[in-house]
């Protein structure tokens, strides 16, 4: 055989060759590459939407510790305004029952002076009546005296 006749075998041998692989090989080569291709395009997406909905819950999870925050601060700045008006309300009501306190005893002592005023009148009056029996020992008449030592109590 001469060299041209195998040089032509040769080519119809890789024409077959090409036929075949270009029929039966390649087309399940490129379906795999394909869906191969397909799963990591598909990855790729839901890696971005992990990615996005991961900012989007990152999102809400510092909103919701922000409004945790105001929320814990509102009660905070409300418990101190209560505190604070409860010992406003304490110490009015203190005042006022040491006010009343003070009136009470106030007006006890009063009653007391009077008390006191009252019995030294009585006392003064005894007195009186004891050092005029003892000038007038002999001459007492009772009635009359005892309207001149009213009129002397009164007076004092």
């Amino acid at each position: 055989m001469s060299i041209n006749a195998t040089l032509i075998i040769q080519m119809i041998v890789f024409a077959i060759l090409v036929w075949f692989t270009m029929r039966f090989v390649w087309p399940p080569i490129t379906a795999a590459l394909d869906e191969r291709a397909k799963k990591i395009a598909e990855g790729l997406s839901a890696a971005d939407r992990a990615k996005a909905d991961l900012a989007a819950a990152n999102k809400r999870v510092e909103a919701q510790l922000s409004a945790a925050r105001d929320d814990a601060a509102k009660r905070l700045a409300d418990a101190e305004r209560l505190a604070q008006q409860m010992v406003e309300e304490a110490k009015g009501r203190a005042s006022e029952e040491g006010a009343k306190i003070i009136a009470a005893a106030k007006a006890e002592a009063e009653q007391e002076a009077v008390k006191a005023r009252e019995v030294l009148r009585a006392q003064v009056a005894g007195l009186a009546v004891k050092g005029a029996e003892q000038i007038l020992k002999r001459e007492v008449n009772a009635s009359v005296h005892a309207e001149l030592l009213g009129r002397l109590k009164a007076e004092l």
